[in-house]
């Protein structure tokens, strides 16, 4: 469906059918022609029969005779079915194309203080390791959804919570304690969080080595795990934790801030930022409260061990552990803390966006409905945005074993790989050696960004970094590309004001053009509804091959009309503008060279 239309042919189809019908209809289904007929849009009479108790293909008829006499934009219709198909003037579509060149930043809603405000979580990880490539579709599929929300007008918090207490985190304390002879990032020449990851490693290598000795010396598997010392010193280590023993928070302390550090360099690669953090360690004591609260009020209950569950088969789900019987958190608690926390912090915070992957899909739908059975108003305004996880070809990721592509290392091997593709193809030899070198960077990470967010978020990604960096094709580097040469093309023409009249006669490929931008805004608007960068991205690419058809087919810069070279010249710099401006929306760079 599409809706761009509606405001030029709404007011004359209701006074159409009131005048003839007694009908009072604001609003109407308007589609794109099939490409089997003729026409530009089509009405879709169906949904008027409730209305007009008439043969649909006798009232399209009647509909399309009112607008050839009465709308100047209507020059030939046909009817198929239930459907009327309106072939449309050229002035209709070069008028509606000098409005969009008047709409600064086109396509986007102004953000006011008065604009309602969302909070959006990404990228979350824990303190026990580096980002990788799971983490970069979180990262970048989060940020392109904070900016995509505010394009549709919205306030947008982007936040994350930093697991940075738990067992996990205990595990990489341990082995640095046990194993690294005060081992530091400056020391090993280590990124702080490649650091701490490498003893995470290290601690489930020696973990599963005692695990074997003690199955060797008679124990089944299942009791080997649960005695291994390692494990019981970490459990320890955790315990010691929530009792803040000095010594033990003072590792802590400094082991997060190393990770820290190395989280930064990474962002900063991405691209990503943070409005506000949040920190487990503080707010999964907020969720004991809560708990307490819950207990008090009989919305969870407290088994014989001392474990604290709430029932949630009524909803058909089930019971879930809230409370271990030692008195520690679980993920669950430490989630709660979170949520409340952000509207005590954020007053008129009217949503949540959780980007979190779809193996926690149970997670959220039981999150969310404790919250309601707890009687928080705003539990309703919580989403999910679950999506499907990176695979290599090679399999699923397993950080413990150290079989990740690390977020850094891919980075660094894509701009490689950018760098050898665009000597190859030779598309950057014109440039200084320090822009390329710059550009790489922007190629690879622009084929990177792209080659995940193309994708619907639900589906999962089998990551190809070689297939990603194409010049051709639906890939990032081909958008990048296409915009430079638009940019390079319009500095070409010398032309400072691209005015045109309204008498030329369009190229088919114009007119697909001026079709395709006048739908960006609704492009906006959908992937903010359904929350999927997939959208606009695939919006940019159909608008990037229409225009480099026109391109290919179409004089610019040698037509001898001046007209009609101005308003080539306008349609192509808002090309420009609207691959720009969904670029950003995807957190990728469009450079003007290439």
């Amino acid at each position: 469906m599409i809706t761009n239309y509606n405001k030029h042919f709404d007011p004359i189809l209701s006074s159409f059918l009131s005048d003839e019908y007694s009908v009072t209809i604001d609003s109407f289904e308007f589609q794109l022609t099939r490409k089997e007929f003729e026409g530009d849009i089509t009405l879709v009479v169906f949904s008027l029969l409730s209305h007009v108790k008439i043969r649909p293909e006798d009232l399209a008829e009647k509909i399309g005779h009112y607008l050839i006499q009465n709308h100047e934009a209507v020059i030939r219709f046909n009817v198929v079915k239930g459907f009327l198909n309106l072939l449309l003037a050229d002035k209709f579509y070069l008028n509606q194309f000098k409005e969009i060149l008047t709409k600064p930043n086109y396509g986007h809603h102004i953000v006011t203080k008065n604009s309602p405000t969302l909070m959006v979580e990404f990228s979350s990880p824990n303190t026990n390791k580096p980002l990788h490539l799971g983490h970069i579709r979180n990262n970048l599929l989060g940020y392109s959804v904070a900016k995509i929300l505010e394009a549709n007008g919205k306030n947008v918090v982007k936040t994350q919570i930093i697991n940075d207490r738990g067992i996990h985190i205990c595990k990489s304390m341990l082995a640095w304690k046990k194993f690294g002879n005060g081992e530091t990032p400056k020391s090993s020449g280590l990124k702080g969080d490649q650091l701490v990851g490498k003893y995470y490693i290290k601690f489930d290598k020696e973990y599963k080595n005692e695990i074997a000795y003690l199955v060797s010396n008679g124990q089944i598997e299942k009791e080997a795990k649960k005695n291994a010392p390692l494990l019981i010193e970490a459990q320890g280590l955790l315990l010691l934790w929530e009792n803040n023993d000095p010594s033990t928070l003072d590792l802590w302390k400094k082991m997060n801030q190393w990770v820290y550090d190395g989280f930064e360099l990474t962002y900063n690669d991405l691209g990503v930022s943070f409005d506000s953090y949040y920190y487990e360690s503080e707010t999964y004591l907020l969720g004991k409260n809560i708990i307490k609260k819950g207990l008090a009020n009989n919305v969870f209950y407290k088994k014989e061990d001392g474990s604290v569950w709430v029932d949630l088969i009524e909803e058909g789900l089930d019971e879930k552990l809230l409370l271990r019987a030692d008195g520690t958190s679980v993920y669950m608690t430490q989630d709660l803390g979170t949520a409340q926390k952000r509207f005590e912090d954020e007053p008129l915070l009217s949503g949540m966006v959780y980007t979190v992957g779809n193996e926690q899909d149970y997670h959220f739908k039981v999150l969310f409905l404790i919250l309601k059975k707890l009687g928080y108003d705003w539990a309703d305004d919580l989403h999910h945005l679950s999506y499907g996880m990176v695979d290599l070809p090679s399999g699923k990721m397993k950080s413990r074993e150290g079989k990740v592509v690390d977020a850094d290392d891919l980075i660094s091997e894509m701009t490689a790989e950018a760098k050898n593709i665009s000597e190859s193809v030779g598309k950057l030899d014109s440039l200084d050696e320090d822009v390329r070198q710059l550009m790489y960077k922007k190629i690879a990470l622009g084929a990177l960004k792209y080659f995940i967010l193309k994708v619907d978020p639900k589906k999962k990604i089998l990551f190809d970094p070689e297939a990603s960096i194409d010049f051709s094709g639906n890939t990032g580097p081909f958008i990048q590309y296409t915009h430079a040469r638009i940019r390079t093309l319009i500095q070409k023409s010398n032309l400072d004001l691209e005015v045109f009249s309204s008498s030329i006669a369009l190229d088919e490929r114009e007119r697909n053009i001026i079709k395709q931008i006048s739908r960006y805004p609704e492009a906006i608007e959908l992937a903010g509804d359904q929350y999927s960068p997939a959208v606009i991205a695939n919006f940019i690419y159909d608008l990037v091959k229409s225009y480099n058809t026109f391109y290919q087919n179409v004089s610019i810069l040698a037509s001898k009309d001046d007209n009609l070279k101005s308003f080539r010249i306008a349609l192509s710099r808002k090309v420009a503008d609207i691959i720009s401006s969904g670029c950003d929306l995807l957190g990728i760079e469009s450079p003007d060279l290439m």
